[in-house]
């Protein structure tokens, strides 16, 4: 479980980060990270889960997998920071790809800074 401070939830804040947020892709995860000194300073993490990964269930079972994946990363994700999360396809573990991806989306802020 996420701890309140860094939970994303203002649909706002969602689009902006998507929108303008430098982005990492694999085959089933895409990651969007946006910084910026007017953001809160402990880093937050938003969740998108496409219809298309499956119902219900399972949409709410890899949200619960990828917010626990992402608390490993927490540290390494600068303050005043967002990170959008969006999920294209079912896989049967996001972990290793998820922290691929982080490390790809962090080099990718720090050469634009």
């Amino acid at each position: 479980m996420l701890a309140q401070a860094n939970r994303l939830r203002s649909s706002k804040d969602f689009a902006r980060t998507t929108k303008i947020g430098h982005r990492a892709t694999s085959h089933s995860l895409v990651l969007y990270l946006h910084t910026s000194d007017s953001l809160p300073t402990a880093p937050q993490i938003g969740l998108i889960i496409n219809k298309s990964v499956g119902g219900s269930v399972l949409r709410h079972r890899i949200a619960r997998q990828l917010r626990h994946a992402i608390r490993e990363h927490l540290a390494q994700l600068p303050s005043h920071s967002q990170l959008v999360i969006r999920t294209l396809r079912p896989a049967e573990s996001y972990t290793t790809e998820l922290a691929e991806l982080v490390e790809k989306v962090l080099k990718k802020s720090a050469a634009h800074i």
